[in-house]
């Protein structure tokens, strides 16, 4: 009984400690990940913890299981309306992308270490994708707000690119394994077969699940439960019959988190917190893994890789993989940035261990020096490097309080409610000037101690609960009116869209005749929707700039791919 309270203590102690660093890391800028891991080292028989820990099989299936639980709570988060821009361009990342990363690291590996290239192409499989929990946690943990076109095409790799790197690095050590020099054509159908059965099988099973959730009459609190057991359920049966289950549970987030189902808020908050927790515990027991000391005879070696990978092999990866979708040189610039590594490298890196290859040592110190050179050198930058490429967009926050109205074979009405800020709001501004969706009704107002209800709210202040009844796919144009965040000076909102707003209707040839801007004519007769539409090949996303004569046209709001609203600034910067 006194080694399990010992065990329970220890545990809730590196919980606790991580929780509370991350809010201490967030003040410093720290990429968080990089907290998790740093405090599993110092657990670790290197460290004042003295904890010897070398399981490689147990700390194989926590790394197995967590990164399974973060894809599909990854799935759940991302909408359809991202697949719009950033499916196709994530999509070639994913698969062209990592295979080129894979050749170029795994060439520079086997140089520097004095491999067989074999043996480097498996290193470069390794490390040649970038992380999801390090990207999802990365990109939310830092509030920024990125173009559509970017957020999506990263958010949307990440969760996509692991099965590919799984592949890879499973293919390579069978054959290392059978004893072969080559590569044969058999790989080939290999990939066909675990990639087409584990999306197939996670379009299905994410149907299933969804229909499963709104027939059955359950507590509340075990829906979140049925979702992530189902999800998981998925991943290994998918894995069973030797396909991909990583990209099986994405894709099955994906599909159930874009249905209208029965508690949904209850199950993307409670995935949420299993999906914290699967990262906290995923890096603590990867930094418990690790032994610092023996780093260091693999130091050298693992920095010229780490530069390789960062600055020669993903840029051109991103390059290739993205020349038919024409993306601005900045979005190329950042997303080749942001090829972070994380947890997947390190988890990749135990299987040559598992399998018992001489050289899994080296793979695994190397990969281990390379996710952290990336955590600290790419992770710390990545908000500055937004900001100086100009891909940010003015942030907002959701709701307060986000409540599903359960009536019967009904799931898309909300009770939502909003603190108001100074930022959405003046004293004494009348409700009625505010431009609500049709589909939202407020219900209440809470000022201190008074309590308004429906029509008898006239006027808002800053301080006030607003609660309305809404349609859930009204709730993102509610927070874009009540929920605005506090915004670095160039982002506010009239610096950045500009000093006046034009519908996206308004003829091109008025503009131009107003402010001075030259047009060729192939666009003289165009609509500002139709003009900004051509310019970004039918793509474009809220925030792309267009520079026209004296002034510069700035997309403002988007309905599918028809701009609808253009920011006009008047002296655009240089």
């Amino acid at each position: 009984m006194e080694v399990s309270t010992q065990l329970i203590l220890i545990g809730a102690g590196f919980l606790v400690a991580s929780i509370v660093a991350s809010a201490v890391s967030a003040r410093l800028g720290a990429p968080l990940l990089l907290v998790f891991l740093g405090i599993g080292m110092l657990a670790g028989e290197d460290g004042p913890g003295g904890i010897a820990f070398n399981d490689i099989e147990s700390s194989h299936l926590v790394g197995t299981l967590a990164l399974a639980i973060i894809l599909f709570d990854g799935g759940l988060r991302t909408r359809a309306s991202s697949f719009r821009v950033g499916l196709w361009p994530a999509v070639s990342l994913a698969t062209i992308g990592v295979v080129v990363t894979t050749a170029i690291t795994g060439v520079a590996a086997a140089w520097i270490l004095g491999l067989h290239w074999l043996h480097g192409l498996l290193l470069g499989a390794i490390v040649g994708s970038t992380d999801a929990a390090a990207v999802f946690s990365l990109l939310h943990q830092r509030g920024m707000e990125l173009k559509q076109r970017v957020g999506a095409t990263l958010e949307i790799e990440s969760g996509s690119n692991d099965p590919m790197a799984v592949f890879l690095t499973v293919a390579l050590l069978e054959i290392l394994a059978r004893g072969q020099t080559e590569i044969g054509w058999e790989l080939a159908a290999d990939f066909v077969w675990q990639m087409g059965i584990g999306a197939a099988a996670g379009i299905l099973g994410g149907y299933v699940l969804g229909w499963l959730i709104n027939r059955l009459d359950l507590a509340t609190g075990l829906y979140p439960l049925l979702a992530m057991a189902g999800g998981l359920a998925i991943f290994g049966l998918v894995g069973i019959v030797g396909a991909s289950g990583f990209l099986a549970i994405y894709i099955a987030g994906v599909v159930l988190g874009n249905r209208q189902l029965h508690a949904a808020q209850n199950i993307l908050r409670v995935n949420d917190g299993l999906a914290w927790l699967s990262q906290i515990v995923m890096f603590l027991v990867l930094g418990l893994l690790v032994t610092p000391s023996s780093l260091i005879h693999e130091a050298v070696p693992a920095l010229l890789i780490a530069v390789v990978l960062i600055l020669i092999a993903r840029p051109l990866a991103v390059w290739l993989s993205l020349v038919p979708f024409r993306f601005p040189w900045r979005e190329q610039i950042f997303i080749a940035w942001v090829g972070l590594r994380g947890a997947v490298p390190i988890i990749l890196a135990l299987f040559p261990l598992l399998a018992g290859l001489p050289e899994a040592p080296t793979f695994f110190n190397v990969a281990f020096f390379v996710v952290l050179i990336s955590l600290l050198v790419q992770g710390w930058t990545l908000a500055p490097l937004a900001r100086a490429l100009g891909l940010q967009v003015p942030a907002h926050s959701g709701p307060v309080q986000r409540v599903n109205i359960e009536a019967p074979e009904r799931y898309d009405f909300e009770f939502v409610g909003f603190e108001l800020s100074p930022e959405a709001v003046q004293p004494g501004q009348p409700l009625a000037e505010m431009a609500l969706p049709r589909a939202a009704h407020p219900v209440a107002l809470i000022r201190g101690q008074q309590v308004l209800h429906g029509s008898d709210i006239r006027t808002l202040d800053p301080g006030d609960y607003l609660y309305f009844l809404a349609s859930s796919d009204s709730v993102e144009a509610l927070s874009q009116a009540f929920a605005p965040e506090k915004q670095p000076a160039f982002l506010e909102e009239h610096r950045f869209f500009g000093e006046f707003v034009l519908n996206g209707d308004a003829r091109l040839s008025d503009i131009a005749a107003a402010y001075g801007i030259t047009l060729d004519a192939d666009n003289a007769g165009a609509t500002l929707a139709e003009y900004l539409g051509r310019r970004f090949k039918a793509r474009p996303v809220v925030g792309d700039r267009l520079r026209a004569g004296a002034v510069e046209l700035v997309v403002r709001e988007l309905q599918e791919d028809r701009v609808t609203k253009v920011g006009l600034v008047l002296q655009p910067g240089p």
